[in-house]
């Protein structure tokens, strides 16, 4: 699966998003089973897949804190300085 560059995930929807994150998730599912059963062609395609589905995951969530209202932010901040 080849890897979606930034500015092709900023021209999707989030539900588009959502379905390829699906896709890609139950893709590495099976990845994992074949490569233990009988081992993959090319094993490389795993962690592909994986740094696909932390973009997918990124870009929802850079989505999800843009949606956010002030006040929520305000919280978000409170709680990330509490971390230190």
């Amino acid at each position: 699966m080849p890897s979606k560059k930034f500015i092709e995930l900023q021209g999707m929807t989030v539900e588009s998003i959502q379905e390829e994150l699906k896709q890609a998730q139950s893709d590495l599912g099976r990845m994992k089973f074949d490569h233990g059963s009988k081992g993959l062609e090319n094993p490389l395609l795993l962690g592909e897949t994986k740094k696909d589905i932390a973009r997918l995951k990124t870009e929802l969530r850079a989505r999800e804190v843009k949606a956010m209202s002030p006040e929520d932010l305000a919280k978000r901040s409170n709680i990330r300085l509490r971390r230190k």
